[in-house]
């Protein structure tokens, strides 16, 4: 499919010389951006997703296709089991490894915690007890709001469950508040005065239809197959079976909704997430190049 004009000039504007990082909403076209700099210029195209790391997903994530994978080389897609624990920090200690090979990384996806951390670094706080993260998984968010210190209350997104219970099991596991592990962070990766950086900055109903469009194109190539597929181990609490589009179309295989409900539902919760995207970006990526659509 050709790429836009914008998409075109961006990758013209790219420096060869330096790594890239290409973040944007779900949805906006950030890796056909990171396809044709790397056939133009070369480079290892790095997942910045947090869904698309795991094995069980590929086509309800998104992720990039066989045939795409084929046209440059990829790294750090697929290659998490559905049980296992991934955290940011984890993701940044495998970027490490591969940016230690001296590969020119093309850095691309729209998990803005995963650029923050990369550019601005992150604290290197201690992993969570298997029992403190169940304790976690059961509680409401609410009762974990409570046992935060008001330094990190201040500074997460309150409404975002993952985000508070992350909080709530540094405090369990360290004792010391998650703001006090920030305030102490060592050097980041990647400099951004040493990186070119582009962020997607898109129309909100532009963006929308392209979220349905591509849901419907996702349920063309097998989206509630590889769901079902997962059924037997599905576990609603994992953040891998969060990803979006998930639990809607369990709900649909489970009886609880009809396909059309859950196709519904599911393009709702996109555009909602998008909608989160594009606030987040916009307030912390003020300073980044901006690729404007439509």
């Amino acid at each position: 499919m050709p790429i836009s004009d914008a998409t075109a000039r961006a990758a013209d504007a790219a420096p060869s010389d330096l790594p890239v990082l290409i973040a944007g909403p779900t949805a906006s076209g950030k890796s056909a951006l990171a396809l044709e700099i790397a056939a133009r210029q070369g480079g290892v195209i790095v997942n910045a997703d947090a869904s698309q790391v795991y094995a069980c997903w590929r086509v309800i994530t998104a992720r990039p296709s066989v045939e795409e994978e084929a046209q440059a080389p990829h790294a750090l897609y697929g290659h998490v089991a559905a049980s296992e624990a991934y955290s940011t920090g984890h993701w940044l200690r495998e970027v490490k490894a591969l940016l230690e090979t001296g590969i020119r990384p093309i850095i691309v996806g729209g998990t803005g915690l995963y650029f923050s951390a990369l550019t601005k670094g992150l604290a290197d706080i201690p992993t969570t007890p298997a029992d403190i993260r169940d304790l976690g998984d059961r509680l409401e968010s609410d009762e974990m709001l409570g046992s935060l210190d008001a330094a990190t209350v201040a500074r997460i997104d309150t409404a975002n469950r993952a985000r508070v219970q992350r909080a709530w099991e540094v405090q369990q596991t360290t004792g010391r508040g998650l703001a006090e592990w920030q305030d102490n962070t060592p050097a980041p990766l990647i400099q951004p005065k040493h990186c070119h950086r582009i962020v997607f900055d898109v129309e909100k109903s532009w963006l929308n239809q392209r979220i349905a469009q591509r849901f419907g194109i996702m349920m063309a190539q097998g989206a509630l197959a590889e769901v079902e597929a997962q059924r037997s181990v599905y576990d609603p609490a994992l953040p891998a079976h969060r990803a979006i589009g998930v639990p809607e179309l369990m709900a649909h295989l489970e009886g609880r909704s009809t396909l059309e409900e859950a196709t519904e539902r599911a393009i709702i919760a996109t555009r909602q997430f998008a909608k989160r995207q594009r606030t987040w970006m916009r307030s912390k990526m003020a300073d980044w190049h901006k690729i404007s659509l439509p």
